[in-house]
């Protein structure tokens, strides 16, 4: 079978749109997957309970915002205080950081157990190649997407457990902040599509995107040190906009969506490739 007969597949949207809902049915409906959601949710339940509650009563001290002014200068931090809700700005830093790692740990399966299995061509004659690849990759963005509602609407709730008047503004910033963090996991998951296609298991793609943000640090550090001239290359990592974006608000932060969008474009063009010329 030629490039061409894998790229050309009939019916190969209609089959990746299936391909993705299976995805989400498998986690919603399938025990492995029901298990996970209720992992998921015990741990989110945690950081909303302890960390997000405990930390959005410091934001709502004024003596907290002069303490971290004093600690870190004038405007390092000071968007964080000017949250309508200050639970939305606790979960807003943990969640840019945290969802990625979850995207790092639950999208390195979309293709290494199959392959693995000697299963992942017999999918591919079925449903074609492209439909394949871009359907698993929006299924796990359609998990992820699922993932980051339901955590937004807990913490919605838990604003209005301290004020009913924080509805509208909670459901506002929600809004923004989902659309963010969808962006920002955009590249991550095509990342992993990549590892997913090179490694033999989940946990190996996992541990493949550990190394490659790793060396990227230390690359990283060495070029700002040595060769700041070629700074720029750090745009090509997917997160490099997420430190900037922490002292941002969810609305202000939607000017960096370019980066990750771009990012995702290049990854998922050379993760087609990858499935179009590999042998499965």
């Amino acid at each position: 079978m030629t490039t061409a007969t894998h790229s050309t597949h009939p019916g190969g949207l209609k089959n990746a749109l299936q391909l993705a809902g299976f995805e989400l049915y498998k986690l919603i409906f399938h025990r492995r997957g029901t298990l996970a959601m209720i992992a998921f949710a015990l741990v989110w339940l945690l950081i909303l309970a302890y960390p997000v509650r405990g930390a959005a009563s410091f934001l709502l001290n004024p003596d907290f915002k002069h303490f971290v002014t004093g600690a870190f200068g004038e405007g390092t931090l000071d968007q964080l205080f000017a949250w309508p809700v200050a639970e939305q700005a606790v979960y807003w830093v943990i969640s840019l950081y945290l969802f990625p790692m979850f995207s790092i740990l639950i999208c390195g399966d979309q293709f290494a157990s199959d392959k693995n299995r000697g299963t992942l061509r017999f999918l591919s004659l079925r449903s074609g190649r492209d439909a394949l690849f871009f359907g698993r990759f929006l299924g796990m963005m359609l998990i992820q997407l699922l993932l980051v509602v339901i955590t937004v609407i807990a913490t919605v709730f838990l604003a209005m457990s301290r004020d009913m008047a924080l509805v509208l503004p909670a459901l506002t910033s929600g809004l923004m902040m989902t659309l963010n963090l969808v962006l920002i996991l955009l590249p991550y998951t095509a990342l992993m599509a990549l590892f997913s296609l090179w490694a033999s298991s989940a946990r190996l793609a996992s541990v493949f995107a550990v190394l490659f943000f790793a060396a990227m640090m230390i690359v990283m550090a060495v070029i700002n040190a040595q060769l700041p001239m070629l700074s720029f290359i750090g745009y090509l990592v997917p997160g490099a906009q997420i430190d900037a974006m922490l002292n941002a608000q969810p609305l202000t932060a939607l000017s960096s969506a370019w980066l990750p969008l771009l990012q995702t474009i290049g990854l998922l063009a050379i993760g087609r490739t990858m499935m179009q010329r590999g042998d499965l």
